[in-house]
């Protein structure tokens, strides 16, 4: 007889996880009160309520201007053209991220340069990074990955050193903090994402974060088709509508407010998940970083020792926990094995150009690798918002699902 939930046994938990986003009457308000105003669009650029949240978002992070748009992957590339790269240019990115990393590379028209990541935290590898550099490198574009950071004392270190911008892309990482200061406050600009499942979200949207006033007027300028932000100079950029609307930023504005408690309850259920899940079998815990001062994670990231599972995938073990009733899932296959990375079908110079480069099959990234396709499975932050016996159920399950292991042969992946 079977033992466990995915091949028919009984459920370690009944009961569902919190759901997300969480809204309430405050939440249709602030949409009704754009609505009856009459200004819903995100023209004239910013809009009262784009203008708020940008404010308040980038004092919470410690940025002093925040630069709100349609999305997570749009702030990445313009990012980048407000540094000014793009053809002829090299970006380097890690090879364990979503697809939208390296696309913002190649819609700025540069070459995105993929490196592997580090076999302790599974964020960009310094010194796998320091070997890529060429003479026509001029970004590293580190990702801040589940409850990790990027090593970014290092990584701004190697920036220096080669005159080189750092973006961070920081979709997992809001409330995220490096020696006290936030996470996308420590490069030229910092990424953020507000798609639906992110842990400040209306539905979409993204936002640029940067410290450099001029980087600020380029990249608002940029959103904007090309209208000049500066009253004095009237300098025109070459841009798009990557306008937000004012419907998404009211929402914006009114999920920043639980923010903080939403952040502070994920962490502290982190917390508890690392003590109990302490001596599992099989199942280690990645060490944070000892910089990262503050947690403000997306999903919660840990590595299964496959052999310790019957050789099951990541996403064996993943498929078995939902079936318990854990919020669990794997997230990105290595860049060499991403189905939704595809650069040879953009048709844009620069991928006809170093096709061989951009040839996943020509790709090899071990850690990466045995990360997204054997050892890496993800808790959704759901787990973290559901008190003590939220996170005693998943340890339990996990528990279970290791101990049984011999059952997943049959639902192998």
């Amino acid at each position: 007889m079977s033992v466990l939930a995915i091949n028919g046994g009984t459920r370690v938990r009944s009961e569902p996880y919190p759901a997300w986003p969480q809204v309430d009457q405050r939440d249709a308000d602030a949409v009704a009160d754009v609505v009856l105003n009459g200004q819903i669009g995100g023209w004239p650029e910013p809009g009262p309520r784009n203008a708020e949240f940008a404010a308040r978002f980038a004092s919470y992070q410690g940025a002093s201007h925040g630069i709100v748009m349609v999305n997570g992957t749009v702030t990445m590339e313009v990012a980048l053209k407000a540094l000014g790269i793009g053809w002829g240019d090299e970006v380097i990115v890690p090879a364990l991220t979503f697809a939208a990393t390296a696309y913002a590379a190649i819609a700025a028209g540069a070459l995105p340069v993929i490196v592997d990541v580090e076999s302790e935290r599974w964020t960009i590898d310094p010194d796998a990074v320091e070997a890529a550099i060429t003479p026509r490198t001029r970004a590293i574009m580190p990702v801040h990955l589940g409850q990790q950071m990027a090593d970014m004392d290092r990584l701004a270190a190697i920036a220096d050193r080669h005159g080189l911008a750092l973006v961070e892309d920081c979709a997992h990482a809001h409330g995220q903090r490096w020696g006290g200061r936030g996470a996308g406050c420590i490069g030229a600009f910092g990424s953020f994402s507000h798609q639906s499942s992110k842990t400040l979200t209306a539905g979409e949207g993204g936002t640029l974060l940067t410290g450099d006033d001029d980087l600020a007027r380029r990249a608002h300028s940029i959103i904007d088709c090309g209208r000049p932000k500066d009253a004095a100079e009237q300098q025109f950029t070459f841009g798009a509508n990557y306008r937000l609307g004012e419907l998404a930023c009211a929402l914006l504005c009114t999920q920043l407010d639980r923010f903080e408690a939403q952040r502070a309850e994920r962490e502290t259920g982190a917390r508890l998940f690392e003590q109990l899940a302490d001596g599992l079998t099989g199942v280690s815990i990645n060490p944070i970083h000892p910089q990262i001062t503050r947690w403000g994670f997306y999903r919660y990231l840990f590595r299964i020792d496959p052999d310790a599972f019957a050789g099951a995938t990541c996403k064996t073990v993943a498929d078995a926990l939902e079936a318990e009733g854990i919020a669990a899932e794997v997230q990105y296959p290595p860049m060499s094995r991403y189905d939704l990375f595809q650069p040879q079908l953009s048709r844009l110079p620069v991928c006809v150009v170093h096709a061989n480069r951009l040839d996943p099959g020509r790709m090899s990234f071990p850690v990466a690798e045995s990360a997204g396709e054997r050892e890496a499975v993800y808790l959704n932050e759901s787990v973290f918002r559901a008190g003590r016996q939220g996170v005693e159920d998943a340890v339990t399950a996990i528990a279970k699902v290791q101990q049984h292991a011999h059952e997943l042969t049959a639902v192998r992946t």
